[in-house]
Formats: structure tokens, C-alpha cells, sequence
């Protein structure tokens, strides 16, 4: 069964913060910058930044974007 468009999307962000390429307190790109990266949806790419938020990976801090809080996957239903 194919993977979906944005469980690859956070599946690629989720690689890159655990590998460091994004580290803990760093903004990972914005909507504009990943759509340019992987052509798809502003929606699609929404999805997997929440997939993201859903792990607690990752924070929106407003005005400014979304933020890695944590380089570890965290235990599911984390908030």
C-alpha cells in the first residue's frame, strides 16, 4: 500500500531532526520553502507539520513559525 504524500513529507522532517540536520531549537523550513522543495499542497504540507505537532516534535511559535522542541520521537499523546 502506497504511503501517502504527507506521511513522506513527515517522515523526511522527522529523519532530518533526528539526524540533527534540524536540530532542537531550530525552525525547520516554512510552508513556502517545502512546498518549493516537494511540489505538493500548502494543505499536504500542513498535514505532516501536524503529524509532527501529534508527536511532539515539533512547536508553532507565533509569528514566527515552527520550531523543533525535541530531537527524539516522544511517547505517543504527548502534548
Amino acid at each position: 500500500m502506497p504511503v501517502p504524500p504527507y506521511r513522506q513529507i513527515a517522515d523526511n522532517l522527522r529523519a532530518r531532526i533526528a539526524d540533527g540536520t534540524i536540530p532542537t531549537g531550530r525552525r525547520i523550513p516554512s510552508l513556502v520553502e517545502l512546498e518549493a522543495e516537494f511540489g505538493v499542497a500548502r494543505d499536504t504540507l500542513r498535514k505532516a507539520v501536524k503529524v509532527l505537532k501529534d508527536e511532539g516534535l515539533v512547536e508553532t511559535v507565533t509569528g514566527m513559525g515552527v520550531y523543533v522542541v525535541d530531537g527524539r520521537p516522544g511517547p505517543a499523546g504527548r502534548d
